[in-house]
């Protein structure tokens, strides 16, 4: 199976229009266009989720002026998107179709393909506690990293190929979920990734 996308070459920079943040605050927020081919036989839905591998895991170091992140602290898993079930026969999900800006406290209802069910991204629990930003964070939401942080930070956008139309999966479920839940039943699967940072200093190489 393969995948690519339009909205940006894969390794490279993701422009800012499919970002949630730039330097100056929220970004355009919409989700890249991505196509898929070479789809196994037997394939009866896809699953989809977009990592951030590079996250700081020492939360009080981020967006301070007084400090970087420096490169070797330790890192985590960050979900900017995950869907379940979507449909066999899909072969592409268009640029702007599943998000298209930022929605405080959460999309509640965020498009997609017919049948296809979207989890928390994980904004959800990192805006938690936050009396404006706080909520359900369904769908995508894109990268703002740290401007701080010394590390490039690299999005995973992972497809796979499943051997069932339906996942086991409740409402509401999260990326570690739906991996879980995959398990077993990944027929194939394709990756893109793209890259994306807010420190000057990274970006400049």
């Amino acid at each position: 199976m393969r995948i690519h996308s339009d909205s940006f070459t894969n390794g490279a920079l993701i422009p800012a229009e499919f970002a949630g943040g730039h330097a100056n605050g929220f970004a355009p927020n919409r989700n890249p266009q991505l196509a898929w081919s070479e789809v196994p036989e037997g394939t009866r839905g896809f699953a989809l989720v977009c990592v951030d591998p590079d996250v700081p895991t020492v939360a009080e170091t981020t967006n301070r002026h007084d400090m970087e992140v420096p490169v070797d602290q330790p890192r985590a898993d960050f979900f900017h998107w995950v869907m379940a079930d979507i449909p066999a026969d899909a072969r592409e999900l268009a640029a702007g179709s599943c998000s298209d800006g930022f929605t405080a406290k959460g999309k509640r209802a965020p498009k997609g393909p017919a049948g296809a069910r979207q989890g928390l991204n994980d904004y959800t629990g990192y805006f938690s506690g936050n009396a404006e930003l706080g909520g359900e964070y369904f769908g995508y939401d894109g990268p703002y990293p740290p401007y701080n942080d010394l590390r490039m930070h690299h999005y995973h956008f992972r497809l796979y190929a499943l051997d069932v139309a339906t996942l086991p999966v409740k409402a509401g479920f999260t990326g570690q979920e739906l991996l879980a839940a995959v398990e077993g039943h990944v027929l194939a699967q394709a990756e893109w990734v793209g890259t994306y940072t807010l420190n000057a200093k990274v970006a400049a190489g």
